[in-house]
């Protein structure tokens, strides 16, 4: 184990965000974590410009906002986690209460989808100690914005928040089902899904915003509720026979968070036949993969009938995402031996 660290944390105090804070913890370390919303006026109107304009027009209430809760504070590190507030001039104010300043960011913040967003991101980069993300497609473009020092890594799932529970008759009388898709809604989701119904497939949906979606009439029979977090989540997880794992094409994804959290809960991980998700699963012994949604019905349906293959690829697929390493406290880690601290 590295050294005990004292870590500033920025970032929401909910999940995967509080979950990678509490993985520094796990592995010996004290962490001061601030919301860096909290910084800002509580208006929705600051989330709708930043959304839509860029979080560097509060850089003011920002930087007052740092100077005012760390004054006279000093780290060992500081950890951003996303970073669509800060500015360089955010990331050094904060190298004075931290000799080194890094940030992790799971979205796409040189991407298409989000624009403006990560405006403030952009202006950062080059400030960062370093810059890690999820994707190959971040690290030249990152570059291009003169940062210094970038890593890529898998995401990862939590040891704790998404370790198998112990579930109860009550858990499977509520969460039990066959096929599930735990996710919010996007474009290219409903017509994916609409044809899965059309093949027979007995599906359920779990997610926000379902109800956007055209295909919503057809949909609304499947749909199960919105959102759901902590142990439903995982419990839901668990119990579903079959996990649909899908990609957002906005994003550039070719893995999500649900690439590790469904295997590392024990169950089986059905998700789109990628470069990536080939190369972290063995398809048909460790995952199932498909390219499109004729495939994915055939998979859904024979697995549905063999029971026992079922299982032995839901246990295949938890053994190799914990043999990857592919958790919070293995991938922090590695952030800590790039700066030096581990």
């Amino acid at each position: 184990m590295s050294q005990s660290l004292n870590i500033l944390y920025f970032g929401p105090i909910s999940g995967t965000c509080l979950d990678r804070a509490n993985a520094y913890r796990r592995l010996g370390h004290t962490v001061h974590h601030i919301d860096p919303r909290t910084l800002l006026p509580r208006t929705v109107w600051v989330d709708r410009i930043m959304w839509r304009a860029g979080g560097h027009w509060f850089a003011p209430w920002v930087l007052a906002g740092l100077r005012q809760s760390l004054q006279g504070r000093h780290f060992d590190l500081c950890h951003v986690d996303s970073g669509e507030w800060f500015t360089a001039s955010a990331v050094e104010l904060l190298r004075a209460h931290a000799p080194i300043v890094i940030n992790y960011n799971v979205d796409d913040p040189t991407g298409p989808r989000d624009r403006q967003r990560f405006a403030a991101y952009w202006r950062g980069a080059k400030a960062y100690d370093l810059l890690a993300v999820v994707r190959e497609d971040n690290l030249p473009e990152l570059a291009a914005l003169g940062a210094r020092h970038c890593v890529r890594v898998h995401r990862s799932a939590d040891e704790v928040t998404h370790a198998p529970r112990a579930l109860t008759p009550e858990d499977h009388a509520r969460w039990d089902c066959d096929v599930l898709f735990l996710g919010t809604w996007m474009p290219e989701r409903g017509p994916f899904l609409l044809a899965l119904i059309r093949l027979g497939v007995p599906l359920t949906i779990q997610g926000s915003n379902w109800q956007k979606a055209p295909e919503w009439p057809e949909l609304r029979t499947h749909w199960r509720g919105d959102a759901i977090g902590g142990d439903d989540y995982a419990k839901a997880i668990q119990c579903a026979r079959v996990n649909l794992g899908l990609l957002s094409k906005g994003n550039r994804d070719l893995h999500t968070t649900r690439s590790l959290e469904i295997p590392s809960l024990g169950a089986l991980f059905c998700a789109e036949r990628t470069v990536e998700h080939s190369a972290m699963y063995e398809d048909g012994l460790e995952a199932v993969l498909w390219s499109d949604a004729s495939e994915c019905a055939a998979w859904c349906h024979t697995l549905l009938a063999d029971e026992p293959r079922r299982h032995a690829i839901a246990q295949n697929g938890h053994a190799r995402y914990l043999r990857d390493g592919n958790q919070n406290q293995v991938v922090l880690q590695s952030l800590l031996r790039e700066v030096g601290l581990a």
